[in-house]
């Protein structure tokens, strides 16, 4: 009796053992830990992340947007921002996949943790989340050390030009970032934060983070500066000059405030946003709000 109660018993566990993982093969976890020697990016943000902390060697794979630095060009792309394609990410064999969280972001992680690989979408519309990310890509990659210097070296960099804006007069500032519709920077996006934080007011106080605008709500704002960030669009600077249709009649523009941003790509929210609010402090008061 006793015999027979065992051997039953080892049935059922030996049938556990075996259900237990056929499941495990048809859906793989994701691996935790760090250290992922295969990474594809899905943003430029993260992508120039790994660079500045020394991972910039593991990445295989990156989005079409990703142009900084000039290595990368080198690398596949995996699609956009919004539409990634899961079949050229799934053929780089990545073990860590990252990127900005956006559109596609948490459609795209469930299907790859589905197939074990780990993947990091942060938030980055706060100079508080763009640290987050620098330091969760440090974690992810065994850079946190470097990741915890470089966001130290950052905020060194930031309070120096904080402080150097603080004693000049508040500006009343549209920063530009496309041109057809016409997008700017709007509240609760990170280009709103940064202007705060270089003594500029956004004239911009609705209509979600990245709002576009019409010509004749931009002469009722009547911005006392206008930055154009867009310059990576075709004739952007004849476009927006005093003798195109409608900006010519923006008072900052007709009088001489217009300040174009020749690399729009230091507004990004990644690790060269220290520089971009130097740039952005220069471009609201010239030269006084050199640190």
């Amino acid at each position: 009796m006793i015999g027979e109660r065992t051997a039953r018993f080892a049935f059922v566990v030996t049938l556990v053992v075996v259900l237990a993982s056929l499941v495990s093969c048809a859906k793989p976890r994701a691996k935790s830990g760090s250290g992922g020697a295969r990474i594809v990016s899905l943003s430029p943000s993260t992508t120039e992340a790994l660079f500045v902390l020394g991972a910039g060697e593991r990445l295989v794979g990156r989005s079409r947007y990703c142009d900084w630095p000039a290595e990368v060009a080198k690398l596949p792309q995996v699609g956009g921002y919004v539409d990634p394609s899961y079949e050229a990410i799934l053929a780089l064999r990545p073990d860590l996949v990252v990127g900005a969280r956006g559109p596609a972001g948490s459609a795209i992680s469930e299907r790859l943790e589905g197939r074990g690989i780990v993947t990091f979408f942060p938030k980055t519309e706060s100079l508080d989340e763009i640290d987050r990310m620098i330091l969760g890509i440090g974690e992810r990659t065994g850079r946190t050390a470097e990741a915890r210097a470089y966001v130290d070296g950052m905020h060194a960099k930031t309070a120096s030009v904080e402080a150097a804006s603080a004693k000049l007069p508040h500006v009343r500032v549209l920063l530009v970032f496309g041109l057809e519709p016409l997008v700017v920077a709007g509240p609760s996006s990170f280009p709103d934060e940064m202007l705060r934080r270089v003594h500029a007011v956004n004239v911009v106080t609705e209509g979600g983070a990245y709002p576009a605008l019409g010509i004749e709500r931009v002469l009722a704002l009547d911005p006392d500066v206008v930055i154009n960030a867009a310059m990576g669009e075709e004739r952007s600077a004849e476009r927006m000059g005093k003798d195109s249709p409608g900006f010519g009649r923006v008072r900052a523009i007709r009088e001489g405030r217009l300040v174009s941003i020749p690399d729009e790509s230091i507004l990004r929210p990644g690790p060269r946003i220290a520089e971009g609010l130097e740039r952005l402090a220069k471009a609201v008061h010239g030269e006084a709000a050199a640190p």
